[in-house]
């Protein structure tokens, strides 16, 4: 016998449809941008060499940490929305707009391309807004303003370790 598919419940959060479709894939981009900030980070971590290693091993320590543990707030917001997450490599290369770095950097080099990825991370959490102020989405809005508050002050203390 075959089992019937159970009916989805209708979401009524105060914010539609085609308005949390928008929030959701905007979050999507920022899980991607953020994974793969992710990544370049912990990568960078197991590889940095020179003089600063001590202190770019640690530093870069903490802010995977940080990272990964944002993943799923982003990941735990769209799924509030009423829509899947991306979770494949093959779709945040689709999504992110911080493209992978190949081979391994020289230690000021990771902090060039970690300042850049922070801060291009920082933008699309910007981006999305727009959206959410439209659709009166708070909790969305809150997410996005502790996310760019972390990306800005990393990015800042990041580029300071550039500075003569």
């Amino acid at each position: 016998m075959k089992e019937k598919k159970a009916k989805p419940i209708a979401m009524d959060i105060g914010i539609s449809e085609a308005q949390r479709k928008k929030i959701a894939a905007g979050l999507s981009a920022l899980l991607a941008d953020s994974y793969t900030l992710y990544l370049m980070t912990h990568n960078f971590h197991w590889n940095v060499t020179g003089p600063q290693f001590n202190s770019l091993h640690a530093m870069f320590m903490a802010q995977y940490t940080e990272q990964w543990n944002a993943l799923d707030i982003i990941a735990e917001r769209i799924r509030a929305l009423g829509f899947p997450a991306p979770g494949t490599y093959k779709e945040f290369v689709k999504l992110a707009s911080i493209k992978e770095i190949d081979g391994v950097p020289k230690a000021n080099d990771m902090v060039r391309h970690l300042v850049a990825a922070q801060e291009a991370t920082a933008r699309t959490a910007r981006k999305l807004f727009p959206i959410v102020d439209e659709a009166n989405d708070q909790p969305t809005a809150d997410v996005l303003t502790q996310r760019i508050d972390v990306h800005e002050k990393t990015a800042w203390m990041l580029r300071s370790l550039l500075e003569e």
